[in-house]
């Protein structure tokens, strides 16, 4: 597949320069809006209303705490945003002692990613905090390890205990889905 600007009609929010950078050097035609950091301007967030109007957006931060806090942001003004994530693995750095980030990310990673979009869903899930506890992703003891290698297989990224609870049900996840994502998850596949 190649992403470039004839069968590409999105543009994808980025937190940073880095990042416009890494996906243009592998997607040539790509168009991205960049935050310049958690700190994002009211004067982006217009435009990207704007935009929106017009266009796809697609929010693809860091797989980290300000990534997080981004993606909350532009959600709230862009509500139809589509979601892209990568692993936190996908995201770490060559060079020790640099932060996770979609500017470290491959190729195939950030291609995956750009194609397994999210949207929030409107549709009620049958996902209860119990069965979430139930299969081990909150208050275990490799809860954090299993909410990853979840989140990995159902690219929804990673979160803690109670953020991954939300995004699950906010990307309308089923029980059934879970299940299955956890059983793949213990099983190694």
């Amino acid at each position: 597949m190649v992403l470039n600007k004839k069968n590409f009609n999105a543009v994808v929010v980025v937190e940073g320069k880095d990042d416009t950078i890494r996906l243009k050097q592998f997607f040539p035609g790509i168009e991205t809006i960049e935050t310049n950091g958690s700190a994002v301007s009211d004067e982006v967030l217009e435009e990207l209303k704007k935009l929106s109007q017009k266009r796809k957006i697609i929010i693809f931060t860091d797989p980290d705490f300000n990534g997080e806090r981004i993606r909350r942001i532009v959600s709230q003004a862009v509500p139809k945003a589509k979601q892209a994530f990568i692993t936190r693995k996908e995201g770490e750095p060559e060079k020790r002692g640099n932060s996770l980030g979609v500017e470290h990310a491959s190729k195939e990673a950030l291609e995956r990613a750009l194609t397994d979009l999210h949207e929030v869903e409107l549709k009620k899930t049958d996902l209860s905090y119990d069965l979430y506890r139930s299969l081990g992703l909150a208050a275990g003891t490799n809860s954090k390890g299993l909410r990853e290698k979840v989140g990995a297989i159902l690219s929804i990224g990673y979160g803690n205990a109670k953020s991954f609870f939300n995004r699950l049900n906010t990307f309308g996840i089923t029980s059934a889905e879970l299940k299955q994502a956890v059983e793949e998850a213990k099983d190694g596949k």
